[in-house]
This record gives structure tokens, sequence and C-alpha cells, in this order.
């Protein structure tokens, strides 16, 4: 459905600035951290009169929407994009069903960050849900997700399981571990922006150790794990932070034209023994098959196959694991000896 231009420059009382990241009817992507390149994305009919749907500098960052000429609706933090709706479907669908498809039964999941709703949309595909508490720092970009993306991603806010809290995701965790409620998490989806700004927080270690204090014996954590061609140190940096914690660390990939390189990866973790992330370890119902426009059994498989250059670069750094195979070695501790 297309978005009518904001009537006298305003939505919902801001007022529409130009972005300096649009000029002549092209919208440039401004980020340092991958020096030497830049997305640019053409507007609808090149007009920026009718195109950019809104713009506004929160209290944590700014905040742009535009409707393109190729991709639909388009969300950008900061000078970059977050997601377009030709496309968003790759990203929210595999950062979401490797951890949901990993665990046996997910009943209370955290997402972290994740405002515009599209990480929300997939765990509400699953029925063994039974409480999703979403921490998004940020409350307009909520808001402004249900305004302009209604009918793509931000479609489940109003699902009776969920509880929104706007609290920076580093101290609510914080806060949660040390109340010992007991209420802990079966699956933790941190879908952080990059490490700059509001998410900088997410990327340190500590973020992760918190996470793993939180979740249940068994559970899954799966983080937004940036581009292994422009963020190559910090992807192997955070593997071994999160090996020295959790019991199981892997490192999974896919493409989306309109991230840098058209690649973003995801870290995976899990909490406990025989914890095997590179397969579904239950069945993919026709029904939740059927709302998947990407993934599927064999693409959670494949999207753990790495590059060389990246394997040989963290295939050390991950905890020792028994080959799934070896069935005949799981109780002889000749099996866990490695000889260097």
């Amino acid at each position: 459905m297309e978005n009518p231009p904001p009537k006298n420059g305003n939505v919902n009382g801001h007022t529409r600035k130009k972005p300096q990241s649009i000029r002549n009817g092209w919208f440039t992507e401004i980020e340092p951290s991958w020096p030497g390149q830049k997305l640019c994305l053409a507007l609808e009919g090149f007009s920026e009169e009718k195109s950019i749907l809104f713009h506004e500098t929160s209290k944590f960052q700014n905040i742009l929407v535009f409707r393109s000429a190729q991709h639909g609706n388009v969300l950008v933090l900061d000078g970059v994009v977050q997601l377009t709706e030709n496309d968003e479907f790759v990203y929210q669908e595999m950062i979401t069903h490797l951890p949901m498809m990993a665990h046996p039964n997910p009943k209370n999941v955290l997402i972290v960050g994740g405002g515009d709703g599209g990480v929300l949309r997939e765990v509400c595909r699953h029925p063994c849900v039974e409480k999703i508490t979403l921490v998004e720092i940020d409350e307009m970009v909520i808001d402004v997700a249900k305004e302009f993306f209604g009918e793509s991603t931000a479609t489940s806010f109003d699902d009776s399981r969920l509880e929104c809290i706007h609290e920076d995701a580093a101290e609510f965790l914080t806060r949660h571990n040390e109340s010992n409620s007991g209420n802990k998490y079966d699956v933790i989806i941190a879908d952080s922006s990059d490490p700059v700004g509001p998410a900088e927080t997410l990327f340190d270690p500590l973020f992760y150790e918190q996470m793993h204090e939180a979740l249940n014996e068994g559970g899954v954590v799966c983080a937004q794990g940036e581009c292994f061609w422009t963020h190559q140190d910090l992807i192997v940096n955070v593997v071994a932070c999160c090996a020295d914690v959790f019991d199981t660390v892997e490192y999974a990939t896919t493409v989306v034209p309109t991230y840098p390189c058209g690649q973003i990866g995801f870290i995976l973790a899990g909490k406990g023994d025989n914890i095997n992330l590179r397969k579904p370890c239950r069945e993919i119902t026709d029904e939740l098959q059927s709302q998947l426009q990407w993934y599927n059994e064999s693409i959670h498989s494949a999207s753990f196959v790495l590059p060389q250059f990246l394997e040989n670069r963290l295939e050390s750094l991950r905890p020792q694991q028994l080959d799934e195979d070896d069935d005949d070695l799981e109780d002889c501790f000749i099996g866990r000896c490695v000889i260097s």
C-alpha cells in the first residue's frame, strides 16, 4: 500500500526536515563504519517532496523514512538503512527462525531492539510461544514503524503475548538478573543496529554475559552479527567472547541486497550441553513454512557454511563439540581430547 505524502510537512506533529542524506532525488547512506562505499537508493519519482515521509531526531537517534523507487518504504537510523520493504523478510526470518528452530520448545522469548516489529512478527508465528518481551530503547522507532510499516513489519504489536519495555537493554538485563525473579528466557534475539549510538552497549562482552545469565538451560541467543567483508575483526572478537561464556557458538550468514556488501551475519550461542545450532531440532510445520519467504530447513543448515578465509579464523575459537555422528564416543573421554 502506497503511503500518501504528509500534509503540510508534518507527521504526528513532527516537522518534516530535508535530511542531508538526500540530494537530487537520491538517498545516500552516511556511515563511517564501511569507508569507501555507500548505498544509494532512488526516491520514488525522484521526488523529495512526495517521498520523504518522516524525518525527525528522537532522544537517541535520527530517524528517516522515505518511499524508494524499487524497494518500497525504507527505514533509516542515523544515516544507515535498517530495512526496506522489498527485502526485509530475509533478515527478519533468519535472525528469528535460526534460534527459534534450534530450540525444542521456546515458550519465553526476549527481543532486544527490534522496534520495527519484524522480529516480533516472526516470533509470533510460533504457537508454542507463551510470552514475548520486547525491549526497545527508542519508543519513536515503534511509533514510526506502526505508521509507515503497518502492513509489512509492524503487524504484531497488538499480540496479547507481548510486553513492550522502553529501556536500555543492557540495563534491563542487569536489573532482570539481579531481581532473581526466576523468569528466564528460552530464546533471546538481539536485533541491534551497528555498534554505534544507542546500540553500542549491545556489543560489550558484559552484555553477552548478562544474556547467558538470563537464559534457561538449553536456551539460545541470536544476535545481529555484522558483515564479514567490513567487520571481520569485530566478528572474530564477538565469537571469541561468546566462546568464553556459552557452551556452543556459531556464525551464520545470509544475503540482503540493501545491507553493506549484500551480506549480514548472525552470532548464535547456546547454554547447555548437546545443543546443535546448525540444524532445526524440531519439524517446520506446513503452516509455518507457508508463511515464510526465505527460511527453510535447507537454508538453516546452509547458512553455517562459511567462506574459507572466515572459517580459518573462527574454527579454533568455537567451544569443542563432539561430532553429532560419533555416538560411540559420547561417553569416552578420549573423544574430548585435543592434540595440538
